[in-house]
Order: structure tokens, then sequence, then C-alpha cells
């Protein structure tokens, strides 16, 4: 049995947070000596903070209680509205707390999910380690050795997000905003002296036999001084189910005195397999659990099973062809907020991403891992990317220079893949954007990155992001790997129109007629002194370019850039935290422009939806699915039906459960209803998850006079 603990925090009047749990245990548990005592505690209130425009390196008199800190809440910026968002140097962050003396046989670490970009932690005036370069990945550190047990203790955090010539993004080549700060997330990780770093899973269904084949892999340390004997061993169930479905171990090891070692418990065969698929997202739980002399450490991590792959010019998601269309978002642009996202925000914008019918996106950079969650319970397929950005990147690099940004960008995928491979969701691996595939210090960069991700994670695909495929196409890296990604703008940043993006996606096709072609961002950015404000425009390149894919079969998945009008250092509009690129068919806050239904409409796999009126009571609803982009089989969805009469009230309504809809497959649907003076009829296609496909309306005609 598991002991349960209620974490506790308390802030004193001086400031000081005062940590401890009150644990709940069975009477089993508590009688047995159970000491699953390990737990992860949120470090999100207490902290204090302050600018640095001096840019000290070491905790100094300058840092002393009786200067300017200001009390804030962590995830945070000071890039935000209010706040000082034009300043970019140094910082700090400090947080007092009060260990409880209960810890002596625990070993205490400190999680930071991603601090922008530069971080140097001290714990009361030591410094314990560093995270230099790498704004978007986790980091872990040990407290232990310099823990004050019982007594005060001062964690500080120095931030820095000053332009870089020697990491990725570099120095200024990108477009996104540079918010600095502590921004996601901080965890105090207290566990048994020897326990579990990260879990690695592996889970690869037959298809033929509706089984899977699920590997888990445990990193595990031992902390102590001395060499220990453990056992470990993980538990496999259905997300959100009591229900143990497999056992993988337990396996025996020895555990060297402070070291790191692998424990592979070794392949087994799962039957009857749920398959998580965007529409029906469906998660496992493995919970991996480790015990020996200094007790018990248990981790849970969430997985799904699924295959993603390449066939010629085409993607197949667990055996069926699909062509996939979506939106990239742009994080950190809540003025407010920046990239110190809350959950709410995070869910309501990708709640909107599913709501434009978005079953495919990309990022440019590692995302907070709460996206990851969203995406993997709603159903949200994901490229990841190191952020290698921007044709300057690699433009007349040293060598030193070169190999800086090289082992930045290894550093930072190493980073990424650990943490979030056991993601259903990511099924890419994204190695650079618009980087110039024709300069060999690109190619260098890329090749090194691909081989480095091919051997974490060969299970997954690969791509860049192309914008010199315009010309001879062949001459670019885009073809040495899995499938090609090509940036258009035209009528925007590039000019022409439809025939010209035609012509484009012909040459692409013929120079690489082996390999699924996706448009990996297309859109209309105001951002250019020629461009007419307005979204207009942006309908129009919804439309016409969206259909333009549509008659190559080897265009497999279309992105839109973007979701969102986007906070970035090198906007054109705005100023200060709303410095912007309007690009987006919602703005910085969220709001909708005509645009987002205009692409809700184009993404759907639903090409035409029409209700019409029989007689009275009698109404007919039929629909068409598109065959391609995107085209896939839709399965368990529901048609709803909504009457609305007296006083716009809905008065009547149904759901009706709907055959498997193949790609280019119609279907006719009656309704009936018994209401009278009915004012109007909605009807939506619901998805598996609840997000609606389509929405149609029947309005009736006024009354003369």
């Amino acid at each position: 049995m598991q002991t349960r603990r209620k974490f506790l925090q308390t802030i004193s009047t001086s400031g000081l947070v005062f940590l401890g749990t009150e644990a709940v245990a069975s009477e089993q548990s508590a009688s047995s000596g159970d000491r699953r005592a390990s737990y992860s505690i949120p470090l999100r209130d207490g902290w204090e903070f302050r600018l640095d425009p001096s840019g000290a390196t070491t905790v100094s008199d300058s840092l002393d209680y009786a200067n300017d800190w200001e009390a804030v809440h962590v995830p945070h910026t000071w890039q935000s509205l209010g706040r000082s968002p034009d300043y970019v140097g140094v910082a700090w962050y400090r947080i007092r707390f009060e260990a409880p003396a209960s810890w002596d046989s625990q070993h205490l670490r400190v999680e930071f999910e991603a601090v922008n970009h530069t971080a140097a932690v001290f714990l009361n005036g030591r410094a314990i380690g560093e995270h230099t370069g790498k704004g978007y990945t986790a980091f872990t550190l040990d407290l232990s050795a310099h823990l004050s047990l019982g007594q005060e203790n001062t964690l500080l955090v120095r931030v820095d997000n000053r332009p870089n010539d020697r990491m990725l993004p570099r120095n200024k080549s990108y477009d996104w905003t540079d918010d600095g700060g502590i921004i996601r997330p901080v965890n105090l990780l207290v566990t048994a002296q020897a326990f579990i770093e990260s879990v690695e899973i592996s889970a690869v269904p037959n298809l033929a036999s509706g089984s899977a084949g699920v590997r888990v892999k445990a990193t595990v340390r031992n902390a102590t001084t001395q060499t220990q004997k453990a056992n470990v061993r993980a538990t496999i169930r259905r997300d959100g189910s009591p229900d143990e479905v497999m056992h993988l171990g337990p396996i025996d090891v020895a555990l060297e005195a402070d070291r790191e070692q692998l424990v592979d418990l070794g392949l087994a065969t799962l039957q009857n397999a749920a398959l998580w698929h965007f529409d029906t997202p469906h998660l496992y739980q493995a919970t991996v659990e480790m015990g020996g002399p200094s007790g018990v450490h248990e981790v849970i991590e969430q997985f799904g099973i699924r295959k993603f792959e390449v066939r010629g010019p085409a993607f197949y998601l667990n055996g069926e062809k699909v062509s996939l269309i979506g939106v990239e978002r742009m994080a950190g642009s809540h003025p407010e907020l920046g990239f110190a996202e809350t959950s709410d925000w995070i869910d309501g914008n990708h709640r909107d991403m599913k709501s434009l019918n978005c079953v495919f996106t990309r990022v440019h950079w590692p995302q907070d891992r709460r996206v990851l969650d969203f995406c993997d319970r709603h159903g949200i397929l994901m490229q990841e990317e190191v952020p290698a950005w921007g044709p300057e990147t690699f433009s007349k690099t040293s060598d030193d220079v070169q190999h800086a940004l090289e082992q930045n960008g290894l550093d930072q995928l190493r980073e990424m893949i650990r943490r979030d491979r056991n993601h259903p969701c990511i099924v890419a691996w994204g190695l650079c954007n618009e980087v110039d595939g024709k300069n060999p210090r690109s190619q260098q960069f890329a090749h090194a990155i691909s081989a480095e991700a091919r051997r974490l994670d060969p299970s997954r695909l690969q791509t860049y992001a192309s914008h010199t495929l315009g010309s001879d196409p062949g001459a670019d890296m885009a073809g040495e790997f899995d499938f090609i990604s090509t940036n258009e703008y035209y009528g925007s940043w590039t000019p022409g129109g439809p025939g010209d993006v035609e012509a484009h996606l012909d040459r692409i096709r013929k120079a690489f007629p082996d390999k699924p072609v996706v448009v990996s961002e297309y859109g209309w950015c105001e951002c250019q002194p020629k461009i007419i404000p307005g979204d207009e425009k942006r309908v129009d390149i919804i439309n016409s370019h969206t259909e333009v894919f549509r008659k190559f079969s080897e265009v497999a998945g279309a992105i839109y850039f973007d979701y969102n009008d986007y906070r970035t250092l090198v906007g054109d509009k705005g100023a200060g935290a709303m410095r912007q690129r309007v690009h987006g068919v919602v703005d910085l806050y969220g709001a909708k422009k005509p645009s987002f239904e205009a692409l809700r409409l184009q993404a759907s796999p639903i090409e035409k939806a029409i209700l019409r009126k029989l007689a009275e009571g009698r109404f007919e609803f039929e629909m068409r699915t598109r065959l391609r982009l995107p085209g896939y089989v839709l399965r368990g969805c529901y048609l709803r039906w909504l009457a609305y009469g007296y006083d716009d009230l809905p008065m009547d309504g149904g759901k009706t459960a709907l055959s498997a809809l193949l790609p280019g497959s119609s279907q006719t649907y009656e309704i009936k209803t018994s209401i009278t003076g009915i004012r109007r009829i909605v009807v939506d296609v619901l998805r598996p998850t609840g997000f609606s496909a389509i929405t149609v309306e029947y309005v009736a005609e006024a009354a003369p006079g």
C-alpha cells in the first residue's frame, strides 16, 4: 500500500517559507513500516525578485535582504506588462525556507522546468550548479549536501537573458519573445537516498495481432557513499483505472555508491492494446518503483501506444493513411503573463486549437510539459524542435562558434528527448528552422543533431523546416530527413499568389518523389510597410492556399502560422510588452478574428455540410468528408442537434452515434422534432474527444409583418 502525503506550505510574516507534509496513511502501510516518503513540492509562493543592472556574478553584499526585493510568484518573467519589458540582463530570485528535521534520511533536489536562458543556483551562499544557454529545457540540482535541516535556508537563482553568440537561439536571430526569468514551475523533490531519476518507455503496437510490446527502462541513482542492493519493478495500468494490466520485473540490482545507472526491466507483451490516436487518445500509466535500504521511491509516467510512420509520400497512423492539418501556437504572447503562462491560459489556447480542428502542430522550441500533457490527453500530434532558428544562425561562423552552437544544440536535444520522449503526442523531432539548408555549416549542424536524435530515439521521424526550396530544391538538405518541410509565404513575405504556391509544390514533389511534403508554415503577416491592415487577406490566404495544397497527393500535412498574434523581440507593431507580429487568427489576449472561423472550416475533415428543412418538424443533414488535407477515417463521432424555440432557448435535441466515415464519403441523416415554433436548429458533428468538427445552423424565416 502506498503512503499518500499532503504537502503543507506556509509563509511567515517575515517571508520565510515553512515546508512540511501531513501523512495520510492506511493502517496496513503504517504498521508495515512503509517508507514511500517521496513527493514533489511545488515552489510557487514566497519568492523574492530584483533586477541587477550591474550584472553581479556571485552572492555579494549587494544582494542583502535590505535591498529592493519584490515579492513574486513563480513562474515569473520581468518582461511582461506592468514590469520591465525592455530590460535584458541579469536578475536574481530568492526563496527562504525552513526544511523539517525529518528530512535527514531523505535526498533533496530542486527541479526547474525552465529558466530563460542561463541560471546559476546557490544554496545558503554556496554554488550548487548552473544551466547555461538552454532556456526551454528542465534541469535538476542536488540540495542535500548544503541543506540546513530545522533551520532557515536560502535558495538564490541568478538569471541572465542577454543575447549570446554561442547558444541557440543565437544572438537575436529569432522571432519570438526573449522573456527572462524562472518561466516555468519549480519543484522540490523529496526522495529516498537511492531514487529513480527518469523513466524511458517504448510501446510498439503489433497492428496485426492487436497487442503491443512494452519496454520500461529506469535511470536510477544511489546518492549515498555505500553500495546498496535494490529491487526495481513496474506496473502498467490504463489511465484512470485501478486495475493492473501488466507487470515488468522485478529486477535486483547493485547500486554503486554515488553513481547513476540504467536498469532495463525488459520487454513484455500487452494484449488488446488500446491505441493512441488524435481522436481517441487512450493513455496508460507506468508505476515504476525502486526499493532498497534507504526506502522506496516511486515514479508514475504517462504514455500511449501508437505507430506514426512514413510509407512513400504519405503518413500512416496506426496503419491507416492520414493527411493532417493544424496550426502553430507561439507561447509567451499574453502581455500580462509572457512566458510565465498559467495552466488556465495554456488549456484555453489549446482548446481553441482543438476547436480549429487542429490535429497536427509544430513548435519552435521545447515546450512546457503542461502543453504536452494537454496534447496527450486531447489528441494533437506535435513536432517539437531544437531552437535553431534563422539564416543568421550558421552564417559565416568560425570553427569555434560552430562547435559551441553544435554542442549547445546537442545538449538541448538530449534534455528535450530525455524529458519528453514518453509523450505519445510527439511524432517528430524538428532539427532546425529556416537556417538556409544549402549552407554547409547548417548542414553540418543538422547532421550532428540528426545522428544524436536517431541514437537516442530511433522511433520518431525527423525533419527540418526549410525556406530555401523555392529554387533548386534538390540542393537543399531537406531531402536527407524523413519528410520534407517547406515554409511558404507567397503573397506576404514573398511576392506571388496561388499559382506560385502550386509551382513551388510541384518543384518540391518532383525533387523528392518518395517523401511526404508538409507545408510547415503558411499564412499572412502584417509585418511589412506595404501590407494593408485587416483580416480579409488572412482569410483569403487560408482559403486559397489550402485549396492549392489539396491538389497534391504528396502534401501529407499543412500547419497554418499561426494561432495567435505573438510577442517577439523583432516585432514591427506595438511597444514594450506588446511588441508583436500581427499574424494570428486571435489577438494577444485570445480574441477571435473572422479568420478563426475560416481556418476552422478549412481544417475540418468535413468538406460539405448542409441542413435543410423537409417538412414541419423534419430536417435533413447531409455531409461529405474530405478526401485529403485533412483526410482520415472518422470513428466514434456523434451527430448532435439542438432545436431553439421559445425565447430562442433550447427546447429539443438529440445525439446519434455515427458509423465510421471514410475520406471522401457522404452520409445523410434525418432529424425529427415535435416542437413547434422552431426558430433555429444547430447541428454539430462531435469527435470522440467532444470537440466539434463542424457546426451547421438552420434559421427559420421570420413571419411576415
